[in-house]
């Protein structure tokens, strides 16, 4: 994303500070879509406090851009997201969430529900960016209905003190969804509940995840792909610790309660190897340089 106020939907703290418009699309915050749209209503219980509501009714040419900050010491946000893509529309967004210092204890709550109907698609990538002493607790649910297609691609590459992520993907008939997830733990508490419910036959889902350990860093991930049709998913679940102070916890699970589904799933953990560090310093880096090299090539995988 080039720049915070270049965004479609701009929040610092709890102030609303940008709404654009593009063609086709209806952005307003989320508190204002619950009174405007009585459908919006059945979505949560109570109404949102904050956050933003994006409804894309034509095809539009750009990708949608947001931006959620944390600019000042302990504020807790409490956001609620909701996305909504018409059916037939490919559309894209760029969404960003972080806070502007190291050191502003911020707390970022946020409960999102994201649906798409019949024959969307949407590429939706989330990167967060965090100060050490941050909390954040992201919670989004993901609604594909028939023939759509979800790509959904998670960084998180300065992480907060605790993060408590929890994505539920729910895919029905000939739904696809491929979810990539791109962890660096440092000196961080980090819970993982990643589930893709196949819900509809033909429905596909695939995730793929990267976590790496590192300074004093507690990763426990828990991933799960539910065969609830005759649908094909997979989990690659991979973890690499770069010093003996960091913990990762890889929990994969498939469930199969339809016996057309093929569902099939990988993990390992590992440290780093003793014989690239060794050829990468033979090459002039530094051990720390290479180190970080290792890891960058790691995450991309």
């Amino acid at each position: 994303m080039k720049g915070a106020n270049n965004a479609n939907f701009l929040q610092i703290d709890h102030r609303v500070e940008n709404i654009s418009q593009p063609k086709g699309t209806i952005i307003l915050p989320s508190s204002k879509a619950w009174e405007n749209f009585p459908w919006v209503k059945r979505l949560f219980k109570n109404k949102p406090k904050e956050g933003y509501f994006i409804w894309v009714k034509e095809q539009g040419e750009l990708p949608l851009a947001t931006c959620l900050t944390i600019s000042s010491p302990k504020t807790v946000q409490d956001l609620t997201n909701i996305l909504v893509v018409e059916k037939n529309i490919n559309a894209k967004a760029n969404v960003l969430c972080n806070s502007i210092r190291n050191n502003l204890c911020g707390t970022h709550k946020a409960k999102g529900k994201l649906i798409l109907k019949q024959g969307a698609s949407l590429e939706y990538s989330h990167i967060h960016k965090w100060g050490e002493k941050d909390l954040v607790n992201p919670d989004y649910e993901f609604f594909l209905g028939k023939d759509t297609k979800l790509v959904y691609n998670y960084q998180n590459l300065l992480p907060p003190k605790n993060l408590d992520l929890i994505t539920s993907i729910y895919n029905k008939e000939n739904a696809s969804a491929q979810i990539n997830f791109v962890i660096n733990g440092i000196n961080s508490n980090i819970n993982l509940k990643e589930r893709i419910f196949l819900e509809g036959d033909g429905a596909q889902g695939i995730m793929k995840m990267r976590l790496v350990g590192k300074k004093n860093s507690q990763i426990k991930a828990e991933s799960s792909v539910f065969a609830l049709a005759a649908g094909r998913g997979h989990l690659d679940c991979q973890g690499l610790l770069v010093d003996e102070k960091s913990t990762i916890s890889l929990s994969p699970e498939i469930v199969c309660k339809n016996r057309l589904a093929q569902i099939t799933h990988e993990a390992s953990l590992g440290k780093i190897s003793e014989e690239e560090l060794n050829y990468l310093r033979m090459r002039g880096l530094k051990e720390s340089e290479a180190i970080d090299l290792i890891v960058s090539g790691f995450l991309q995988a």
